[in-house]
């Protein structure tokens, strides 16, 4: 962290984000263990207990927990439509607030549902409510932090997400052998409503808050956009910049790779052919807890890397993109981990991938902030995110069949190579990371 003299209740609000962000993870994160569970495969396919699972049985429950899962990715690319246009309208305050009810909501409703079908419609509902994390968080940061705190503040609470999966991973497994499945999803679900209380209680803009100094709130506001229109922009104008695109392929094409992680690498480990030994239930916490430390640790690094480059007279050009190459590349190993035997090695060229790509997801986050003026961040971020979903709809409504005919390793092609893909693209659409000007606003009409 750098050392300050202007007061550091800023760090307080990316503490707050962080507890956010993990509560978020947990609750999406839970269907990924349970789904493991022949309790909870026998009650979504209405098969008696204790009754064996053939491998149909199996197989048709995971192409259809596919298309559970793609439910989950329409509504969260739908959510951003909304909360992204919510959050800049009725403020960020209130926009997070309603989105970590529904979702709060949404979670408990996971442990009363009884097919497939009835899973979808409520996994619908939390994507819906999950979409506001982000885009709400990200605003936040632009609303705290100036531009060269902007990647190092987003790595730090984007690590929420890793530290969500790590819970789930620790606890909802023993809670699900000890309580039943259904447990885990109240339990987790009431998380979400101590973090609506937490965040309506302390959340407060800069400029309103009693215990911020005027210095540090002149920190915070020192490279804030001079002369720029604080009216609303709609989504039409937006998509007329190639900023507004650059941040699109940043997320179309490698924020799928990271909810593919999420939602089959506890299959993967379960399951995988070429693996010397699967895991289960009682097994499966130690790797997912080295994954996702790592990954923790990947926010933070690369966050930090494009701040402190910045702060060595690097422009935010140079700096961000240096960094997402070194995230894009460190990506590329993992399609070994499909044909390895060893477990260690398909963990550790995992546990890369995922650092590298939370690295990668700080600093395309700070696109928003750096290359837009902060009445429109949410609204930037809520377009990225819904390309995003909707990248993730279109891997998510295949995974399943292919990984049930061809394996993995197709799978783990797709995640090696998107990084470096987009990397190209981002620079020919931005050669130079210049932000938007008052001229550029003014010129577009809606």
């Amino acid at each position: 962290m750098y050392p300050e003299t202007t007061g550091n209740f800023r760090w307080r609000i990316v503490l707050l984000l962080f507890f956010a962000t993990t509560i978020n993870y947990i609750d999406r994160q839970v269907l990924s263990f349970t789904m493991i569970d022949d309790a909870f495969r026998r009650a979504m396919l209405d098969i008696p207990a204790g009754q064996n699972l053939t491998q149909a049985d199996l197989d048709s429950f995971k192409i259809q927990y596919s298309y559970v899962d793609t439910a989950f990715k329409i509504a969260y690319a739908l959510g951003f439509v909304l909360t992204g246009w919510l959050i800049d309208w009725v403020g960020t305050k209130r926009g997070f607030a309603i989105s970590i009810g529904i979702w709060s909501i949404a979670g408990i409703l996971n442990a009363f549902v009884g097919s497939l079908r009835s899973l979808s419609l409520v996994r619908f509902m939390l994507g819906i409510g999950e979409a506001g994390n982000f885009p709400s968080a990200v605003k936040s940061v632009a609303e705290w932090f100036p531009k060269k705190e902007r990647s190092f503040a987003t790595g730090l609470f984007n690590a929420g997400a890793n530290v969500g999966v790590i819970v789930t991973a620790a606890l909802i497994p023993w809670l699900t052998i000890q309580y039943g499945w259904r447990f885990s999803f109240i339990s987790t679900g009431l998380l979400g409503i101590a973090a609506l209380i937490a965040w309506w209680l302390i959340y407060r803009r800069p400029e309103e808050h009693e215990v911020l100094s005027p210095e540090e709130l002149a920190y915070i506001q020192q490279d804030q956009e001079e002369d720029m229109p604080e009216e609303k922009f709609s989504w039409v104008r937006l998509l007329g910049f190639r900023q507004t695109w650059a941040f699109i392929v940043g997320k179309f094409l490698c924020d799928p790779i990271w909810w593919f992680y999420l939602t089959w690498l506890p299959d993967f480990f379960n399951s995988s052919e070429a693996l010397d030994q699967r895991l289960d239930l009682k097994s499966i916490g130690l790797p997912f807890l080295v994954i996702y430390v790592v990954s923790d640790g990947g926010s933070v690094l690369f966050g930090w890397l494009s701040s402190k480059l910045m702060h060595y007279g690097w422009s935010v050009n140079r700096a961000r993109k240096t960094t997402m190459l070194v995230c894009a590349l460190c990506v590329v190993p993992i399609f070994f981990a499909a044909q390895t035997s060893s477990i260690y090695v398909a963990v550790a060229l995992i546990s890369l991938a995922t650092a590298a790509h939370q690295g990668w997801a700080a600093n395309v986050y700070t696109f928003a902030s750096d290359l837009f003026p902060k009445s429109a961040v949410a609204s930037v971020t809520g377009i990225g995110g819904m390309c995003g979903a909707v990248g993730g709809i279109l891997l998510a409504a295949v995974a399943g069949i292919i990984r049930v005919h061809f394996g993995y390793l197709p799978l783990f092609l797709i995640a090696s190579s998107n990084y470096l893909i987009a990397l190209v693209i981002i620079h020919r659409l931005i050669p130079k990371m210049e932000p938007v000007n008052k001229r550029e606003l003014e010129s577009l009409s809606l």
